[in-house]
């Protein structure tokens, strides 16, 4: 499971506001292989974490490419999962390597929607020529993916905006920080935004999780109604901030779980220019 939230304003008034502020949880099994976030691809273009568990190698749960393709997936929560479907993860290396539109390609998406467990799907295109235009899509809900109108938004393990309480908590959270970006030094920035994405107090009762996740999340309810989820052996394992600025500038900061223990981490960040 996983919880993302983002503002996005192609044409920021401001010369020095963000156009994009994208602050994301992955919350994993501690023990499932993957591989720190690194650039990768043809001409090493493209830039993510990737699942190493066996038959899923080669997935992502978030990316982004100097080419401007950003890619994020949240599973949708389901009490049972079927056995006999696809990996997800696949869902945004396809696109990160794809030459479609992010459109284009969550139709194409959607037309297979039923091959694989829940998932939402955020797709965008980032043009410092021709605009940003971000897409959502999930198989759980509208049959046909939708462009989304500058703004925030949070998504988790419902469908988009989906007032889960922890998903409304963390999204006012998050909106105060994305408020006084302007205002902030870089680095405070992305100090605040992991502060959002560690917060670990349990937002309950939220009759909504329980509805959805029934008997599968009932055991882990107090820990799973946080936007950080710290399980015994499952929870947050990985913060994500990519920030893109009004010039194409990302600064892509991974802050990753290290040997499988909850007080060890890890802090990477990479910078690059959008290709134009």
């Amino acid at each position: 499971m996983c919880i993302i939230f983002f503002k996005f304003d192609p044409r920021p008034v401001s010369k020095n506001a963000y156009r994009l502020i994208l602050a994301a949880n992955r919350d994993e099994f501690y023990h499932r292989p993957s591989k720190l976030a690194d650039f990768w691809g043809n001409n090493n273009e493209i830039l993510s974490g990737l699942d190493m568990e066996e038959g899923k190698e080669g997935g992502t749960w978030l990316g982004i490419s100097t080419r401007g393709k950003l890619g994020a997936l949240t599973n949708y929560l389901q009490p049972r999962q079927e056995t006999d479907t696809r990996g997800r993860g696949e869902l945004v290396t396809h696109f990160l390597t794809s030459d479609m539109d992010s459109l284009s390609y969550l139709k194409t998406v959607s037309a297979e929607g039923h091959l694989y467990n829940g998932f939402n799907l955020i797709a965008a295109d980032l043009s410092t020529a021709k605009g940003d235009i971000v897409c959502y899509y999930g198989n759980r809900g509208e049959p046909e993916p939708i462009v989304l109108t500058p703004g925030t938004y949070g998504l988790s393990n419902a469908l988009l905006e989906t007032p889960w309480r922890k998903l409304c908590f963390g999204k006012q959270l998050f909106t105060e920080v994305a408020e006084q970006s302007q205002a902030l030094p870089k680095d405070a920035l992305v100090a605040q935004l992991l502060n959002v994405l560690n917060n670990e107090e349990a937002q309950l009762p939220d009759p909504a999780i329980e509805d959805q996740g029934q008997e599968y999340v009932q055991p882990i309810l107090n820990k799973y109604a946080a936007v950080c989820v710290r399980c015994a052996n499952y929870g947050t394992r990985t913060n994500t901030i990519i920030l893109l600025d009004a010039d194409g500038h990302v600064t892509f900061t991974e802050r990753s779980m290290l040997d499988k223990d909850p007080s060890h981490w890890e802090t990477s960040t990479y910078e690059f220019t959008l290709q134009s």
